[in-house]
């Protein structure tokens, strides 16, 4: 996998549609890293920006899915109540 740096062109970067969880954050922090040094133009900082801004969303759309299946898988338990699903 390309990572995202000035010398990467956009388009050797896999869609973040296409990114599972663990894809999605490593390279979000290393967006964050790479916007932290400032090294980089101001172009090069927006595409950053907006790469990582897409990464962070991409990453939000995994936990609250696991959210969903947990709270699914609590729910289909015997014994577990709604309230104890919240509580974790």
């Amino acid at each position: 996998m390309t990572t995202p740096d000035s010398a990467a062109p956009a388009a050797d970067l896999v869609p973040v549609v296409e990114l599972g969880y663990e894809a999605a954050r490593d390279e979000l922090v290393r967006v964050v890293h790479a916007l932290e040094s400032g090294g980089a133009s101001l172009e090069e900082s927006l595409a950053l920006w907006e790469r990582g801004n897409a990464l962070a969303d991409r990453c939000e759309e995994w936990l609250q899915g696991a959210k969903a299946r947990l709270d699914a898988a609590r729910a289909a338990t015997p014994g577990t109540t709604a309230a104890g699903a919240d509580q974790a």
